[in-house]
């Protein structure tokens, strides 16, 4: 999770920008404005909001063992973001306003967040329009991921019954071997997955950023004012540098997330 962020920060900030119209000077070394905000955020809520989702997931099958697996993986996955939502919020408001240039460093950026904004109530800016787009977001990739993770299998596992032993991703399988996806199924499978939540969720991600950078009355104003120009145009700009920053981060995070899940499956 962290060498997917320190590659792609640079695209992040880029995006941000992009969406906030920002006027404040840029320079190459503000690129990575925000980073310690970003990594103190985004690590502990990745473990937070994944670890949840696989025990909300266990729960939820246990408990309601017919139901539909669509809806498991929808339900622990909006459990899962709201569970890790609280921790991400503060660092994300700090980030996004170094990122559009409103301060020159993080102490400064928290100490007039704290004094202008409320103290705390300050840092949690945007939260709701934060909710609105990563618990749509966390759905739709976990979903899409676990629904083409499941068929894949299923197509994978049939071709393998049918002709016998075969190999794949460099490892000979029998027909009583477990099927797991190799790196190379679950970068492909992720990025796919990656895609298509980030564009479900891309008004949403322009809304929060301004608000978060304007606060939440300028921020719908701006938000009003880029669909009623632009229409759908202006509520989707950034996507390039968001699809750019989110494929190559998602393609890191589910190639290890499987590895680590085969694993803890081969432990117990």
């Amino acid at each position: 999770r962290s060498s997917s962020l320190l590659a792609c920060y640079p695209i992040d900030t880029v995006k941000t920008r992009i969406q906030t119209s920002s006027q404040y000077p840029f320079s190459v070394s503000g690129l990575y404005g925000g980073i310690g905000s970003c990594l103190f955020g985004q690590i502990p809520y990745a473990v937070i909001t994944f670890g949840s989702y696989e025990q909300y997931k266990k729960k939820i099958q246990q408990s309601f063992p017919n139901m539909r697996p669509v809806f498991v993986y929808a339900i622990a996955a909006i459990l899962g973001d709201l569970t890790g939502s609280g921790w991400l919020c503060p660092a994300e408001v700090v980030k996004q306003t170094l990122q559009a240039g409103l301060y020159p460093s993080t102490t400064q950026a928290v100490a007039n967040i704290w004094k202008t904004q409320g103290g705390v109530r300050g840092f949690y800016r945007g939260y709701f329009a934060s909710i609105a787009r990563d618990v749509p977001f966390r759905v739709a990739q976990l979903t899409s991921y676990e629904v083409a993770k499941s068929l894949y299998l299923r197509f994978k596992k049939s071709r393998r019954d049918s002709t016998g032993t075969r190999h794949y991703g460099g490892f000979k399988q029998n027909n009583d071997s477990i099927i797991d996806l190799t790196p190379a199924e679950s970068a492909i499978i992720g990025g796919i997955a990656g895609c298509i939540s980030s564009v479900v969720t891309q008004p949403m991600d322009v809304l929060r950023t301004l608000m978060m950078t304007s606060g939440p009355a300028n921020g719908i104003e701006s938000f009003k004012e880029a669909l009623q120009i632009n229409g759908v145009r202006g509520v989707y700009r950034g996507l390039v540098p968001r699809l750019a920053y989110v494929l190559p981060s998602v393609t890191i995070f589910f190639v290890a997330y499987e590895l680590t899940q085969q694993k803890l499956q081969n432990w117990q």
